[in-house]
């Protein structure tokens, strides 16, 4: 065990620093310390830890295990940006359609109505066609 008291200036308080160089028990689960995670801006990137401190290895896994999770979330939303993206450009597309739909509809409608007008006149021309027939034969009849 390696201990050491500084002070770091006069006005400031001692500071004491212990630490073991035998027990590296830790070093052997700890993941790649050089481990860099480039969704990460640099000043965020897990800091190696002090390989002799159980607790600086702890909060050095715990930052790998938040990286990653990070990344993964990041993964995550750009996926499903992309899914809304398409989503988006499906809903314009229905939209488009939506609106040709109602134009032929209407169309539709118009033409419905044009063609019972013209039936109507059709009857109505060739009932006087069939009236006008009977006179003429009439009238051819009687002179």
């Amino acid at each position: 065990m390696i201990t050491s008291t500084r002070r770091v200036s006069p006005d400031k308080s001692e500071v004491r620093i212990a630490f073991s160089l035998d027990d590296t028990s830790e070093v052997k689960d700890v993941e790649d310390v050089n481990q860099t995670f480039p969704d990460l801006e640099q000043r965020l990137q897990p800091v190696p830890p002090c390989v002799a401190l159980r607790e600086s290895v702890q909060v050095y896994k715990e930052h790998c295990r938040m990286a990653r999770e990070f990344h993964q979330v990041k993964h995550d939303i750009a996926v499903l940006e992309d899914r809304k993206r398409k989503l988006l450009a499906e809903l314009v597309e229905d939209e488009k359609v939506a609106v040709e739909i109602a134009r032929l509809e209407e169309e539709f409608r118009r033409l419905m109505e044009e063609n019972r007008t013209l039936v109507t006149v059709h009857n109505e021309r060739a009932q006087q066609l069939e009236t006008l027939c009977l006179t003429s034969r009439t009238t051819q009849d009687s002179s």
